[in-house]
């Protein structure tokens, strides 16, 4: 019997009406795989695929054949958008076949979500905030709700591993399912997946079933992908003597006025008349860019032709913008962060632009994955932006890092398929608190023993040591946020009350939260998410050093210094994988002309090639700067890199004479010592192969909060969890020990 007459008649119909002449390889694997094993399944396959499909096809035809008592399928989705998208979707599906599609979101009627409590069945979509939300109010409807839970879909799946977002979603799959007494099966579709063995064990991590990853056929994907560098103001990379890598992919279908920015010039000259994307890697460059970009029309006397689209937007903004960009006949441009990177149709887009380069090379697969459907190819157009030098500029500030990274991302995609795996041995301290407070919300009084049953046998905390756990609930209760009873039973204290009685709890990223920042008794702005004490910010104009966070009154203090870092808003990157700063530096030395890169591009990648080649720094790791200033790139990740920062200040800085240290992680360090090349490299090995425990590159006083929840955590967890976790002590030894 083939696949097809397998499926549900209505399934089949649904096919015939769509007019496919046949199934792709995809939907023929999943299909075969649910229908013929018990196993979880991963489906990786490119954005546009029909992944969606490829899993509902079988699930719904087990849906129709044998109906669930209750919620037969919970998808869970990273965004509301996203859900928002496929209801319509799967309610177009099931139509004729009597399986009703529930959301439960903040935006989702009072009435609606009443129904579905007094008439589970079908399928259920979620977000993993309104899934704690969920489990935490509507505790004892679990049971009643999922007691014939099947299946539970797991939307971009790539989105959750690496973060404590994945964490929470796969500890409520844990816990929903101990609720109910139920042992779905766990789907996980993403288009941008490099290594599926550990992909597959993530999602399966805590079932009691092994994952298959059905074999699927990719044909070969088009790209139309170009990569152009802009100077902010003067003269552009001297492009002369160059003939464009590829030809001018299309003629300017518009003017920007004189003296625009080259960048936002480009943008918007190519824009016009189509409908774009413009991606941008924070939510305050996507405010200046779309504000930059509609000032243009207003001087050209032009109607407003550009829209916008973040997570920090009201509802009714971002479901305007969603709206339009789904009209087929419109031809705005919508500028957006990652909010636009997941899997929400949003029609025939014609080409995306990625200011700058994105941090990882999913991100950047993502949003190439935006464009190109409907049968065309997926068009982006990257956009490097760099100020020029100032005349006395040193090595490192001329080097155009974005451009490089850019380079490096597309690269190890096109050579290796090579994606950021997933980081399965962290110590998540910030949710085990979650995840304790959200327990004893849900249940009510337990014993210690009963709670440690509940959370610390859950698969994400596998690295946490039961004695950890007890310092932690010691600490809880002596802040209140936990309560003992008279016959020693556990509660939620008052304190704790007023962390989860406050929507947010229900999220375990942060949200932007605005900080001041003060330079004695001057106000100079405001951040989001500060960054650690010791690290430099650019705001006002200047560069300032951190010298205290304030996090329960929002205040950063610091001091003016001298020289220039990028703007910092708060948004910045994670973890840099030290593979990516590799490819960096092979980029340097390679004499490639990568054929997606434009006139000025070109230009300035010749221009950094030479410049690398003379200073010596393809040669060596550490280069003379002059007098006893030098400066070291470490090309490695930026855990690693920071680990490193570490080393050098805490445990060679004496014996190197060091001072006036300043980085740009993950990029370079610069600094005055006073020893030659040779000691410190031997210095530097010395320290860091020495059998010295983590805690050692925390300094004294130093309490570094990196998560949500971290501020009610005791300070010895914090501590190690950013010695353990978040310095990669491991990257950072095999970086000195190969550095020359």
């Amino acid at each position: 019997m083939d696949i097809f007459t397998r499926f549900a008649p209505f399934i089949q119909d649904y096919i015939y009406e769509n007019n496919w002449k046949n199934l792709r390889s995809i939907q023929v694997g999943a299909a075969e795989t649910i229908f013929n094993s018990q196993d979880n399944v991963l489906l990786a396959a490119s954005t546009a695929s029909g992944k969606t499909e490829a899993a509902f096809f079988p699930i719904l035809t087990d849906l129709y054949e044998n109906p669930a008592h209750s919620v037969g399928v919970l998808y869970i989705s990273p965004l509301k958008a996203l859900i928002n998208d496929q209801y319509e979707r799967l309610t177009d599906l099931c139509q004729d076949a009597d399986i009703p599609v529930w959301r439960w979101h903040g935006e989702v009627a009072q009435t609606q979500k009443r129904k579905l409590l007094k008439h589970p069945s079908g399928i259920l979509q979620i977000t993993p905030e309104s899934l704690e939300s969920l489990m935490i109010n509507k505790h004892m409807d679990i049971p009643n709700l999922f007691h014939d839970l099947r299946y539970v879909v797991i939307d971009e799946l790539h989105s959750f591993l690496r973060s404590d977002r994945g964490g929470q979603t796969f500890c409520l799959i844990e816990r929903l399912s101990k609720m109910a007494g139920v042992d779905p099966r766990r789907i996980g579709l993403s288009a941008t997946i490099g290594d599926t063995k550990s992909a597959a064990r993530f999602l399966g991590a805590g079932s009691r079933r092994k994952t298959t990853v059905p074999n699927t056929e990719s044909g070969g994907q088009v790209w139309r992908l170009s990569m152009e560098h802009f100077y902010d103001n003067g003269p552009q990379a001297d492009s002369n003597n160059f003939d464009p890598a590829q030809p001018v992919l299309d003629e300017k279908s518009d003017q920007a006025p004189q003296m625009a920015d080259p960048s936002m010039a480009y943008i918007f000259e190519h824009t016009r008349g189509k409908k774009c994307l413009v991606f941008t890697n924070s939510r305050e460059e996507c405010e200046a860019v779309c504000q930059v970009l509609r000032q243009y029309c207003e001087v050209n006397h032009e109607p407003d032709r550009f829209l916008i689209h973040h997570g920090n937007l009201s509802a009714a903004y971002r479901q305007t913008a969603e709206a339009e960009m789904k009209n087929e006949d419109s031809l705005m441009t919508t500028c957006a962060t990652a909010t636009l990177e997941l899997g929400i149709d949003i029609g025939k887009l014609e080409r995306a632009f990625q200011i700058d380069a994105p941090f990882t090379v999913s991100g950047f697969l993502q949003r190439m994955g935006r464009t190109g459907r409907r049968g065309n190819p997926a068009e982006m157009w990257f956009v490097m932006r760099e100020s020029h030098p100032e005349s006395r500029a040193m090595l490192p500030e001329i080097i155009p890092w974005s451009l490089l990274q850019g380079i490096a991302l597309v690269q190890l995609y096109l050579e290796e398929k090579w994606v950021e795996p997933p980081e399965p041995n962290r110590l998540p301290y910030s949710l085990l608190y979650h995840q304790t407070m959200s327990t004893l919300a849900s249940s009510g009084e337990m014993t210690p023993a009963e709670l440690a049953s509940r959370v610390l046998t859950l698969h994400y905390f596998h690295n946490v040591s039961q004695n950890d756990y007890r310092v932690l609930l010691r600490y809880l209760i002596k802040e209140d946020h936990i309560q003992q009873t008279e016959n020693g039973g556990l509660i939620v204290g008052l304190a704790g009350e007023r962390v989860i009685n406050n929507f947010k709890f229900y999220a375990v990223f942060q949200e932007n939260e605005e900080y001041s920042v003060k330079s004695d008794s001057e106000e100079l702005g405001t951040i989001v998410k500060p960054p650690p004490v010791g690290d430099k910010i650019a705001i006002a104009g200047r560069v300032w050093v951190v010298e205290d966070v304030d996090r329960k009154r929002h205040q950063v203090y610091c001091h003016p210094v001298k020289g220039r870092i990028p703007a910092y808003f708060g948004d910045v990157a994670g973890d840099i994988q030290p593979k990516i700063l590799q490819r960096m530096r092979k980029i340097l030395g390679e004499r490639t002309q990568y054929p997606y890169l434009m006139k000025q591009a070109v230009a300035r990648l010749k221009e950094v090639r030479n410049t690398a080649q003379i200073s010596g720094m393809l040669e060596s790791n550490l280069i003379k700067l002059g007098g006893k200033m030098w400066c070291l790139f470490p090309w490695t990740g930026t855990y690693a890199f920071l680990a490193l920062e570490r080393l050098i200040k805490i445990k060679c800085a004496k014996r190197l004479g060091l001072r006036g240290f300043n980085s740009s992680r993950p990029y370079f360090m610069q600094f005055a010592m006073d020893v030659g090349k040779d000691e410190f490299l031997e210095i530097l090995k010395e320290e860091a192969n020495k059998d010295f425990n983590p805690l050692e590159l925390v300094y004294p006083k130093e309490v570094p909060v990196f998560d949500k929840y971290d501020e009610y955590l005791p300070d010895e967890l914090v501590r190690k969890e950013f010695a353990r976790s978040i310095l990669d002590i491991k990257e950072m030894r095999k970086c000195v020990n190969e550095l020359r």
